[in-house]
C-alpha cells in the first residue's frame, strides 16, 4: 500500500482509533518483564501487529510507530537518552516487525528476522548455554512455511507476529538485560502461556476492528483499509 493512502479519510480514522488503543493499552499492565524494574507487557501485546493488515506491511509499521511514539510523548516521558528510553526503544521494535509479519504474505523478511534473532541469541555466551529458548523463534518460520490454507489462518498468522516480536525482543534483551542460563530457563512455560494469550487476542482484536471500521464506513468498502470479510461479524451484506 502507498504511503499517502495514510492521509486519506479512512487512513486518519484507523489511526486515530488505533493511536486511541495503543494510548490505552500502554496504561494497562499485563505481565512483569523480567530483568528489568517497572517495565512490563501491557495491553498492547494484544493488538499492536493487526495494523499491518489494514494498512498493509510498510504502512501499518509506521501507524504502530506514529502511534507508540504519540502515547509516549503524551504521556510526558523524555526523549532525552537515557537507560529508561533504550528499554522503551527496545519494547517498542518487536512490535514493528511483529505488524510486518501480520500484514505481509511469504516476504524474505519473514524468514529472516526470526532467523537472525536465533543466531544473535546463540551467539551470545548465556544464550549459547540455552539454545534451545530460541526453539520458539522457528515458529513463525514454520508458519510461513505451510501451505496457504493453513499458513494463512488467523490464529496461526497472530501466533506467527507475537511470537517474531518475542523472537526480536528476546535477542536484543539477551544483550542489554543481564540474565543468567536458568533465569531464562524458567521463562519457558511463562513464554508458552503468555505468547497463547497475546495470539488469542490479536485474531480476537483484529475481528473487533475489521468488524468495527466496516460499521463506520460500509459505502467506502474497502478501498483504503484492507478489510477482510470473512473477518466481520453479524454482515448483512450477501
Amino acid at each position: 500500500m502507498k504511503l499517502n493512502k495514510l492521509l486519506t479519510r479512512k487512513g486518519i480514522l484507523f489511526l486515530v482509533i488505533f493511536s486511541v488503543l495503543v494510548f490505552i493499552g500502554d496504561k494497562i499492565n499485563f505481565s512483569r518483564l523480567v530483568g528489568a524494574e517497572n517495565q512490563f507487557f501491557t495491553l498492547f501485546q494484544f493488538f499492536g501487529p493487526v495494523a499491518g493488515a489494514f494498512l498493509g506491511p510498510v504502512v501499518g509499521v509506521l501507524a504502530v510507530l506514529i502511534a507508540e511514539v504519540s502515547s509516549y510523548l503524551v504521556a510526558g516521558k523524555t526523549l532525552v537518552w537515557s537507560y529508561p528510553l533504550m528499554i522503551n526503544i527496545l519494547r517498542l521494535l518487536p512490535m514493528l516487525f511483529a505488524a510486518w509479519y501480520f500484514g505481509t504474505k511469504k516476504n524474505k523478511l519473514s524468514f529472516f528476522v526470526p532467523v537472525a534473532a536465533i543466531l544473535l541469541f546463540i551467539a551470545h555466551p548465556v544464550g549459547r548455554q540455552v539454545w534451545f529458548f530460541a526453539l520458539f523463534w522457528t515458529i513463525p518460520i514454520v508458519i510461513k512455511l505451510l501451505p496457504k490454507k493453513y499458513g494463512d489462518k488467523l490464529f496461526l498468522r497472530s501466533l506467527g507476529a507475537t511470537f517474531t516480536a518475542h523472537a526480536v525482543g528476546g535477542a536484543m534483551w539477551n544483550y542489554i538485560v543481564p540474565m543468567t542460563p536458568q533465569a531464562w530457563t524458567a521463562l519457558i512455560p511463562v513464554v508458552i502461556y503468555e505468547r497463547l494469550l497475546f495470539a488469542g487476542g490479536i485474531a480476537i482484536s483484529f475481528i473487533a476492528l475489521s468488524t468495527l471500521l466496516d460499521r463506520l464506513d460500509s459505502k467506502t468498502k474497502s478501498e483504503y483499509i484492507n478489510i477482510d470479510k470473512k473477518y466481520i461479524l453479524f454482515r448483512h451484506d450477501a
